[in-house]
């Protein structure tokens, strides 16, 4: 059955691109109202902005969604992806400003914070969207594929000349607890390069190596190091998945990324529903509920967000 939160969930942090402050608050929402944005701040316009891959209005280094009135949020996809690895589908997003807080860089903090309110269960039933015919998009170097599957599954490979990233490759299924398990601590990450030309251009300006990975040939430049051996690949795979859950309901269907990001998955949702016959939107039976993201979490899954 579809759920909502139990109870309003707030977090406070920084905009990784703008610096600026920001604060998020997820409230409850009634059965079939999907996941909707609201800025707060803005009073002369239409506030709100569904959280769907039609209203993407810019892919470069993050997801941006945009309403009819020009009302942008920015840097959703970890949010995104944490509302669908907890099996979250309805909830109201107040946020005082145009971008997302990157908290840490992961999602990690999102998923303890939601799963500690508590999901309600309504009496509506999930629809899920089956994906009937495989499509496929290359934009570049980068191919983004989805194709039926009986669950929802992400496969991903990348490829860096640097050496501390190298070649990595990772697949799972999405079912059980995996993204909480598997991929929600995986921060987002870049090369030193990259953050000395995104702040020439005014981009990244909250960007700490408290809430990125930053590497530089052999090295990774944070104290710590990696969360994970293969965490930037992972962090891909959670992209995926918070870009994917703007389809508006969840997907059946097995992704395949090769050097892919957030305009090439953007792209494929896009062709995806614009195929004939490509994808039916259906009911979702108890087998296929079990195969869904955050169906089934346990405390052990829990674990892995600290």
């Amino acid at each position: 059955m579809q759920t909502t939160l139990k109870r309003d969930v707030q977090f406070v942090g920084t905009g990784l691109h703008s610096g600026r402050p920001a604060r998020i608050t997820l409230r409850p929402a009634a059965a079939n109202h999907g996941i909707r944005f609201r800025r707060v701040d803005v009073t002369d316009r239409d506030a709100f902005v569904p959280a769907t891959f039609k209203n993407v209005a810019d892919t470069m280094l993050n997801t941006t969604l945009s309403n009819a009135a020009g009302v942008t949020v920015s840097t959703v996809e970890h949010l995104m992806a944490a509302i669908a690895g907890c099996g979250l589908h309805n909830v109201l997003i107040d946020i005082d400003g145009p971008e997302v807080p990157i908290m840490d860089g992961s999602a990690r903090r999102f998923v303890r914070d939601i799963t500690a309110a508590g999901l309600y269960e309504t009496d509506t039933p999930v629809a899920v969207w089956r994906v009937v015919k495989p499509v496929e998009i290359t934009v570049g170097d980068a191919t983004a594929r989805i194709e039926p599957c009986d669950g929802i599954t992400i496969a991903f490979e990348i490829d860096f000349p640097d050496a501390a990233i190298g070649r990595q490759m990772r697949k799972l299924d999405m079912a059980n607890g995996c993204f909480v398990r598997e991929l929600s601590d995986c921060r987002t990450f870049c090369r030193r390069a990259e953050v000395d030309y995104m702040q020439s251009r005014g981009l990244a300006l909250g960007g700490t190596l408290d809430n990125a990975v930053v590497v530089d040939g052999d090295d990774v430049l944070n104290p710590e190091g990696f969360r994970r051996a293969d965490e930037c690949v992972r962090h891909k795979m959670l992209d995926a998945l918070g870009d994917l859950a703007l389809a508006g309901a969840p997907i059946l269907g097995a992704y395949t990324g090769l050097r892919a990001g957030h305009g090439p998955t953007n792209q494929l949702l896009r062709k995806l529903f614009a195929t004939p016959g490509a994808v039916e939107l259906v009911v979702c039976d108890d087998d296929q509920a079990r195969r869904l993201p955050g169906f089934g979490l346990v405390e052990a899954d829990l674990a892995a967000v600290g």
